[in-house]
């Protein structure tokens, strides 16, 4: 069955070399939807198609936002859609060390700064600065990059993203839908790489984590595809291996965006609670049966 499930995205696959791991990573910030349960199952499948392993990780690091009522939800959810994990979950939470690691090294490397900008003041310097747009909007206009920050105020870690690139050269990436990629992780400027209000991005925390797991294959929806540019570039300066990638298809709803916490989509406890079957739920999906209102995106 999982065979099959992988088979209908990916009908080139032939089995990789070595052992597979992959990774199911929620932020507990929130209930889990259909779409996360559709991400689980993609990763879950695919490892089992090659007799690897299933990890599940807490992105809990999101200050207050992350609770223990969603981390026991999710455990529950999970276990309810019988997409049981290998090994003990992993909590990010637990990794900081591992993170500051990863960004003292790349501040002795020169290639972070300080930036004590706040939201208003990023706002009030793009009025009076063009700057480059990329997938999360206009470029972070340089301030602190340009005019050291040396104040006693809070501060994040910036990626000087220009040396970095000069430093790492041309990156590549492979992605098991749309083939080998040129990374281009100049298109996002100087990312945060490190947070005032909390501790490693998501850039960093999920790129070291991987690797520190033994991550083979990255298996994530659509949306993330072209974040792997900043992550490829990561794996290169701190001398991390290189997965591989699968962008899933996304689960849209009746206006065609995709499934988000932030809207409300139908929540998995829900029906768990109601005592609906979760192993059934997901053999539908297994077999392309979505809820009425619910599409799949293109693959």
């Amino acid at each position: 069955m999982p065979r099959d499930f992988v088979n209908q995205y990916l009908p080139d696959i032939s089995a990789p070399k070595g052992r597979v791991v992959t990774r199911f990573a929620p932020s507990p910030n929130g209930q889990l939807h259909f779409g996360h349960a559709f991400s689980a199952l993609c990763a879950h499948d695919f490892a089992r198609t090659f007799g690897g392993a299933f990890q599940l990780r807490m992105e809990d690091i999101d200050g207050t936002r992350s609770r223990p009522e969603h981390v026991e939800a999710i455990i529950a959810d999970i276990d309810w859609l019988g997409l049981v994990p290998d090994g003990d979950v992993q909590f990010q939470s637990q990794n900081i060390d591992r993170y500051a690691a990863a960004r003292d090294r790349l501040i002795s490397a020169g290639l972070l700064y300080r930036c004590g900008c706040t939201r208003n003041d990023i706002a009030a310097a793009l009025k009076y600065k063009s700057v480059p747009h990329g997938p999360d909007g206009p470029h972070y206009p340089g301030t602190c990059r340009a005019h050291p920050f040396n104040g006693d105020a809070a501060f994040s870690w910036r990626l000087d993203m220009a040396k970095a690139c000069a430093l790492a050269g041309p990156l590549t990436w492979m992605d098991l839908v749309a083939g080998q990629q040129y990374a281009d992780p100049m298109a996002f400027g100087d990312v945060v790489l490190w947070r005032k209000d909390a501790p490693a991005s998501y850039h960093l925390a999920a790129t070291v984590d991987d690797a520190a797991n033994g991550i083979t294959h990255v298996v994530r929806g659509k949306d993330l595809f072209a974040y792997t540019a900043v992550h490829r570039l990561l794996q290169h300066l701190l001398d991390l291996p290189e997965p591989v990638y699968w962008h899933h298809p996304l689960l849209l709803d009746s206006n065609g965006e995709k499934l988000a916490k932030s809207k409300a989509s139908p929540a998995l406890s829900v029906r768990r609670a109601a005592g609906e079957n979760g192993a059934e739920l997901i053999d539908n999906l297994r077999h392309g049966t979505l809820m009425l209102g619910i599409s799949l995106s293109d693959a």
